[in-house]
């Protein structure tokens, strides 16, 4: 369960943030992640909720965003929603695809009080 120590470094960079601008508590932290991430949404869910009491993000709400991955076919250009990194092209069934977007986890916004 890699989420609990990607949560870990999530809580000290928003937490280095937050003291940056003289805040007392993060109230909001915004995050988008892909569906070919590698990222388990209820293993995140989990270690935000172990994670949090103990630190600045303690009432945050965490708004996770899904960003259905997306990929485009070498060979004919077709772009098409995939649930994985290795999918066929259902235009011409190549398997020249990359992978266009929904391999991202990154912290979109934090909002502190």
């Amino acid at each position: 369960m890699h989420e609990m120590s990607i949560v870990a470094s999530i809580v000290d960079i928003a937490e280095s943030e937050a003291k940056k601008a003289n805040a007392n508590k993060i109230t909001e932290l915004e995050m988008d992640i892909g569906t070919v991430s590698g990222i388990e949404l209820d293993a995140l869910n989990f270690a935000f909720d172990s994670i949090k009491p103990r630190t600045m993000l303690k009432d945050a709400e965490i708004k996770i965003n899904i960003i259905q991955a997306k990929s485009k076919c070498v060979d004919c250009k077709h772009e098409f929603k995939t649930e994985n990194v290795y999918t066929l092209c259902p235009e011409c069934d190549s398997y020249k695809t990359e992978i266009l977007q929904g391999k991202e986890m990154k912290v979109k916004s934090i909002l502190v009080d």
